[in-house]
């Protein structure tokens, strides 16, 4: 995908009067704005004591979060982020330098694609050392299911990836756009020491950073749409940023990028009646390589002869099943009761507790990577990102 590199055109002179004139107390002074050749805008802005500045890359692909209405009939158009002072004037106390990078063509979140995907991990390759964290912009349909992808296709993160969005546009009067950038960008700046404090892919949305691969959607009209299940939130946002440390990812390896996603996966949600020449279907299908089971309460599907008989199939035929559950909360227990059992028999992968958005996200990565049932095996049912509790 073409990239489009835009370059901010601000002016000196009234940068320097705001920020003097309204931020007497925080600054001591400002520098000039430094430019980037290659992207922008560049806004650069120091603390007293001489705090390190974090240098901040931010990505807009697309969504409500960048885009602004106009017109009587209020129609949505993308933001012009070249002048995001005009509409975000706090940034201005950030200890950061920010820079920005957008898809050429920003798109729906609900035609993101893989390919997308590969972009934004090759983005933050090419920028990875020089920039202490990255802000990823994007639409809330399926932001789970994105940074979940990138917590896995990134290994050996050692600098925040957050992904934002927003439930209005960044031009609403009550939008939630500008908390959630503001706060997104503040956490990926965090330091300690000379290390970054956040070292991993998240999702801050409506005063939390979430852990990416924990994170679901669970409300399409609140600001709250997001939450984490099974995970507390690695950073909460009230007056000041209390962030759970002892839940923080660490790593000093050097990156390491996987580009290599097989999508060719089938998600079967069971409910009660369901068609057996569905399940059929699916299980015989030669263009389905993995298939993940979206189950009762703690793993259980069922005990029908015919299910048990293409469940066998499809395993003996080589492929990858996974069971997770359908429930909120709680976590699949292969065995626990009868209706269970056989499944844990045939060799069916156990997800124990993990989204069906991570589910999916790991099994793209791990198809193309694991040539036996049981190295796919132990490599699904342990964690890779922290997306899994300890079981």
């Amino acid at each position: 995908m073409e990239l489009e590199w835009r370059r901010a055109d601000f002016l000196y002179a009234s940068l320097l009067y705001r920020l003097e004139n309204e931020f007497k107390t925080l600054f001591q002074r400002v520098e000039k704005p430094i430019f980037v050749t290659s992207c922008g805008p560049s806004l650069d802005f120091r603390l007293k004591g001489g705090e390190k500045m974090a240098n901040i890359l931010l990505i807009y692909t697309g969504g409500t979060i960048g885009m602004v209405s106009e017109g009587c009939m209020q129609r949505l158009r993308p933001f012009n982020f070249d002048r995001l002072l005009d509409r975000v004037g706090e940034i201005q106390q950030l200890n950061c330098r920010i820079d920005f990078q957008s898809f050429a063509k920003p798109i729906d979140s609900s035609d993101i694609k893989p390919k997308h995907w590969v972009q934004l991990a090759e983005i933050i390759e090419k920028n990875y050392h020089q920039y202490d964290g990255f802000v990823v912009l994007h639409g809330s349909d399926t932001l789970a299911y994105s940074a979940s992808v990138l917590s896995f296709m990134l290994e050996n993160l050692s600098k925040p990836v957050v992904f934002t969005g927003s439930q209005l546009p960044i031009g609403a009067i009550r939008t939630d756009a500008k908390e959630n950038l503001i706060t997104a960008i503040q956490i990926a700046a965090m330091r300690e020491g000379d290390a970054p404090l956040i070292q991993e892919v998240g999702l801050c949305f409506a005063h939390k950073l979430l852990r990416a691969n924990r994170s679901t959607k669970i409300n399409t009209t609140c600001f709250e749409a997001f939450d984490s299940p099974h995970f507390s939130p690695l950073v909460e946002a009230g007056i000041g940023l209390r962030v759970n440390k002892r839940s923080l990812l660490r790593n000093r390896k050097a990156l390491v990028v996987h580009k290599e996603l097989d999508t060719r996966i089938a998600l079967v949600k069971f409910f009660p009646g369901i068609n057996p020449a569905f399940l059929e279907a699916v299980f015989v299908n030669t263009a389905v390589r993995g298939v993940l089971l979206e189950t009762y309460g703690s793993g259980n599907a069922t005990t029908e002869k015919w299910f048990l008989k293409w469940l066998k199939k499809g395993l003996d035929k080589g492929l990858r099943m996974v069971d997770v559950s359908q429930c909120v909360g709680g976590s699949v227990a292969l065995g626990r009761y009868e209706t269970s059992r056989h499944m844990k028999d045939l060799g069916v992968v156990s997800g124990w507790d993990i989204t069906t958005e991570s589910a999916l996200a790991k099994m793209m990565l791990l198809l193309p990577r694991c040539r036996s049932a049981a190295a796919f095996k132990e490599k699904f049912e342990r964690p890779i990102a922290g997306e899994l509790s300890p079981n």
